[in-house]
């Protein structure tokens, strides 16, 4: 991964944000896109995007070839779940690494799961997505969303090359649309694209992030 930033990477924590203070939107009012449940919450969160990060995956998803359609699984995520979700992936890399010290656990762990601090799904600028066909029916792109580097034997990596060629087919497509709609991946996690938080504006050469930590209005949901 010597070619890979994480999100451990200094640079961006380093990163400076101008909060632009746009809202975050419900994905679920938005009749073209398909938002998958698994990862719904009670207030709905996993649903809310930053407004421009909802508009353009509506442009991404126009780009899509015929019959293909993006299907979102999880947008903005508090930062209480998402310290929740670092620290129980944090402490099963403790247990199978009892020789790393705290910041080789880190570093591992943000192979998967952001730190808390520098996390995109706080910023609601980060999406967990992949494709469908019109009639919602799940397309396979070589791993299951949300599947774990050990489970996947590494096939979450964007360019894994242990996954087949129409799964890679998929990939290719939805980088694709997302790239031309002005996204960035992380590279561990195919599913992963983020557009104004800072390792967006760190892998574009930004002047600064568009979106600090988000949070939900009452007059939100």
């Amino acid at each position: 991964m010597t070619d890979i930033i994480l999100l451990s990477d200094p640079r961006v924590a380093a990163t400076r944000v101008t909060e632009n203070g746009e809202p975050l939107v419900d994905a679920r009012e938005v009749a073209a896109l398909r938002v998958d449940t698994r990862k719904a919450d009670d207030d709905g969160s996993y649903a809310h995007l930053r407004a421009d990060v909802l508009r353009r995956l509506l442009l991404a998803q126009d780009a899509l070839p015929a019959g293909i359609r993006l299907l979102l699984v999880e947008g903005f995520r508090p930062p209480a779940l998402q310290r929740r979700y670092f620290d129980e992936y944090a402490a099963t890399l403790r247990t199978a690494h009892p020789e790393a010290g705290p910041e080789r656990i880190r570093e591992l762990a943000s192979a998967y799961i952001s730190p808390p601090e520098v996390a995109p799904h706080v910023s609601g600028g980060a999406v967990d997505l992949t494709l469908c066909t019109e009639d919602g029916a799940e397309l396979f792109l070589g791993t299951e969303v949300n599947a774990t580097p050990e489970e996947s034997e590494g096939g979450c990596r964007t360019a894994a090359a242990n996954i087949d060629a129409d799964a890679r087919a998929n990939r290719a497509v939805l980088g694709r649309a997302l790239t031309a709609a002005g996204f960035v991946n992380y590279p561990t996690e195919w599913w992963h694209w983020s557009y104004g938080d800072r390792y967006w504006a760190l892998l574009t050469e930004a002047p600064a992030a568009e979106y600090g930590p988000a949070a939900l209005s009452p007059n939100t949901v």
